[in-house]
C-alpha cells in the first residue's frame, strides 16, 4: 500500500561470477603497477647493494650512510669492517651502512702554468 516499487523489488540474482572479476580487476591492476614501479626496482637495488658490500676489500674508498668518507683498512668479518677517516684511529663500521664505493682516485696530471 505505502511501499514504493524500488523497495518492493528483490535484490539481483546470484549470478555474480563475472561481476566479482570486474570488481577485482582494478585492485589487480594497481598491484601489477606497484610491482613494476616500486617492488621490482627496490629488489634490484637491494641486490646491487648487497653485491657491492660483499665485494669490499682493503684500500677501497667508501662513503658511509652518515656521509663520512674513509678508506677500508681491514675486513673484520661478514658484518663489520674497519675504516680510517683521515689520520685518526680506524673505526669499526657495520657493512650495511656503506652506501657507496668510490673508485681509487687517479693522480692529477702536473699543471703547466
Amino acid at each position: 500500500m505505502f511501499i514504493t516499487e524500488a523497495f518492493a523489488q528483490a535484490p539481483g540474482g546470484a549470478g555474480g561470477g563475472a561481476g566479482f572479476i570486474v570488481q577485482l580487476a582494478p585492485f589487480l591492476l594497481i598491484f601489477v603497477i606497484m610491482w613494476f614501479l616500486i617492488i621490482r626496482p627496490q629488489r634490484q637495488r637491494m641486490k646491487q647493494h648487497q653485491a657491492m658490500v660483499s665485494a669490499l676489500k682493503r684500500n677501497d674508498t667508501v662513503v658511509t650512510a652518515g656521509g663520512l668518507i674513509g678508506k677500508v683498512t681491514k675486513v673484520v668479518d661478514d658484518n663489520e669492517i674497519e675504516i680510517k677517516f683521515g689520520d685518526n684511529e680506524p673505526v669499526r663500521v657495520v657493512r650495511s651502512t656503506i652506501t657507496e664505493v668510490r673508485a681509487k682516485p687517479e693522480p692529477a696530471a702536473a699543471a703547466n702554468d
